[in-house]
């Protein structure tokens, strides 16, 4: 998507949710589910700045960005099971640092700054945490993006068998992909949370593949020492194949936009969309 595009998409996203956010009693929080290639973190730079022209205080928030540490990960690893090195994946976030930022941002005051966490993918850590920005007022609006948001478990049954080569012969007893889809339920408050659901849905998880090893083309020919060569980059996204196909299949009709991606990342926006739900102003707060 180019940058144009990119900021037409963001201002008919926001339109169509703009009333609901103007009545939202606490902060608007709009999730933007998207696979790898997607152009969800775009899309979310673009919502920002289109909130910025509305007079509106806006926030974006990655699933990235609460990872948990690398040592963390590390230990995770090495108690449950050795494909958890690998970030991103259900599991190896910090879910208690994610909601608890999303809680204090509907209370942020020049007195109570709330710093919203940030990673550093290049280290595969966080940020320290005098780097994270901070939020000295309560935004109108937050953008809450990643890979697999809104995702719910799998039936056991769907677990049976391996999807690829990754969880054939590495992990042929089932534990990782067991323990992962475990690990969904604890994301289920947070998605609980988002009053309103923005999905990039891709047409198939082949042309995934194919957008993840066009961007990494660029690193390759310049030699970027984090680069993948064709066989390691197969294998990293074996590690979220399946989730990735079980969102294909699922999100779009818990969608309350569904944007369609052509395989040239070409954005189709329906003429209508589900009215989010908005709470009452004496209701339960989000989290």
């Amino acid at each position: 998507m180019e940058s144009n595009d990119a900021s037409t998409l963001a201002e008919v996203v926001l339109g169509r949710f703009a009333a609901a956010i103007e009545r939202a009693p606490a902060p608007f929080i709009l999730g933007v589910s998207g696979l790898q290639g997607s152009g969800k973190s775009t899309l979310g730079a673009g919502l920002i700045g289109a909130a910025s022209r509305r007079g509106w205080g806006a926030v974006t928030l990655s699933l990235d960005d609460a990872y948990l540490t690398h040592a963390e990960r590390l230990a995770l690893a090495d108690q449950v099971h050795p494909l958890l090195r690998t970030r991103g994946v259900p599991g190896t976030h910090d879910l208690i640092l994610l909601a608890s930022t999303l809680a204090a941002l509907a209370s942020a005051s020049p007195r109570r700054p709330v710093s919203v966490p940030r990673f550093d993918k290049g280290h595969d850590d966080r940020y320290d945490e005098a780097l994270w920005p901070t939020e000295a007022e309560v935004p109108r609006l937050i953008v809450l993006e990643g890979w697999c948001l809104g995702v719910e478990p799998q039936g056991d049954d769907a677990l049976v068998e391996p999807v690829n080569t990754l969880e054939r012969e590495e992990d042929r007893d089932g534990t990782w992909r067991h323990w992962v889809n475990a690990q969904l339920a604890g994301y289920l408050p947070i998605w609980r949370g988002i009053d309103a659901l923005v999905v990039l849905a891709a047409p198939s998880w082949e042309v995934v593949e194919r957008w993840r090893g066009e961007a990494e083309e660029p690193l390759r020919a310049r030699g970027e020492p984090r680069a993948m060569d064709a066989p390691a980059l197969a294998r990293f996204l074996q590690h979220y194949e399946r989730l990735s196909r079980h969102a294909l299949a699922t999100l779009p009709a818990k969608a309350d936009l569904l944007i369609a991606l052509d395989p040239d990342r070409t954005p189709h926006v329906p003429d209508t969309h589900r009215t989010p739900h908005i709470p009452d102003i004496h209701g339960t707060p989000h989290l």
